[in-house]
Parts: structure tokens; C-alpha cells; sequence
């Protein structure tokens, strides 16, 4: 499916301006109660409707795991280019003070 250009799985109900959006308000202003309603989910299923608190929760989470070592999210997308068109990715060299993904 991928090779066609379509994505398998849910849209994202947590979207980058979303994540802004609970990131800009600080727990201790604001619970996450009081932020959900201001929330709205752009795609999929539930598009229109407000996300889950849990959702919510885990948003700040997840974006920190990306934001963590945003040059192995780049190296992933492009082996994954690469092994699209039927090659395997080379070796990669160890960055000095960094654990090996």
C-alpha cells in the first residue's frame, strides 16, 4: 500500500498544532479538562469532535520522543526511500557520546 502512495492506520487525532496548542497551556494554569474543549480532531473517524483527555495527556510525550533526536526520525525516513526502491541502506557511523539506536 505504501508503494501506492496510501497510508495504512488512523489519522493522528493529535496533530502538530494541537500539540502547540497543550504545550502553550502549562498544567499548572489550566488542567487538561478545562483544555480539551478548545480541541478539535481534523481527520478520520471522530473528525469534528473533541480528543480524550488520555490523548491529551499523551501529546506532550510523544512530541518530546520526536524532538529528542529529530536527525535519527530523518535517517529513518530515508532509509525507508531507500529501501522503497529495492536497495539496502549502508552502514551508519556512531556519533560519539550517543547510545546506538
Amino acid at each position: 500500500m505504501a508503494r501506492k502512495g496510501k497510508e495504512s492506520g488512523r489519522p493522528p487525532v493529535i496533530t502538530g498544532d494541537t500539540v502547540h496548542i497543550v504545550l502553550r497551556h502549562p498544567r499548572g494554569r489550566r488542567s487538561v479538562e478545562q483544555i480539551q474543549p478548545g480541541l478539535i480532531i481534523p481527520a478520520g473517524k471522530r473528525k469534528g469532535r473533541n480528543p480524550s483527555v488520555a490523548s491529551i495527556y499523551r501529546a506532550p510525550a510523544e512530541h518530546a520522543k520526536r524532538e529528542v533526536c529529530p536527525e535519527a526520525v530523518e535517517q529513518a525516513h530515508i532509509d525507508f526511500a531507500v529501501l522503497q526502491v529495492g536497495q539496502v541502506p549502508g552502514a551508519r557511523l556512531a556519533v560519539p557520546g550517543r547510545v546506538p539506536l
